[in-house]
């Protein structure tokens, strides 16, 4: 079911790529779901056919929690789009996952001023279209 307060970032979602195509259906199912190369035991983001670290094909996915920490973080105050317009102000934060890529996600329902470098985070996916797309959001752990 879609929280009609979501539904507007379906249309801010990016085209999909071949190679980004199991992280969009693991959203889909409510997972986070991370590439993983098998010879260098690193996780990346965003998807890509080879290995950033070591440049092996061995790659695989799998499910992560998404636990992490804010490396960075901006406050935005202009609606740049409708689906933000409610929600201002808003944290857009780099995370640094506890599995080592950076993610960059909006941070909705607080205080952007409680919000700190090295804050504790984890995943929030929410579901934005009946057909089954849903995006990646991050809330305090």
């Amino acid at each position: 079911m879609v929280d009609a307060a979501f539904a507007p970032f379906a249309e801010l979602l990016p085209p999909q790529t071949e190679e980004a195509v199991p992280f969009w259906e693991g959203l889909a199912a409510g997972e986070l779901r991370l590439q993983y190369c098998k010879t260098s035991d690193t996780y990346q983001h965003p998807p890509e056919s080879f290995c950033y670290f070591c440049g092996s094909t061995d790659l695989e996915w799998r499910v992560r929690d998404g636990g992490g920490e804010v490396y960075s973080f901006i406050v935005v105050h202009q609606p740049y789009h409708v689906a933000f317009r409610d929600r201002l102000p808003y944290v857009v934060a780099t995370v640094q996952l506890d599995d080592g890529p950076r993610l960059l996600g909006a941070i909705f329902d607080i205080d952007p001023a409680s919000v700190e470098i090295g804050m504790r985070v984890k995943p929030r996916i929410e579901s934005v279209s009946e057909d089954g797309a849903a995006a990646l959001f991050f809330q305090p752990a």
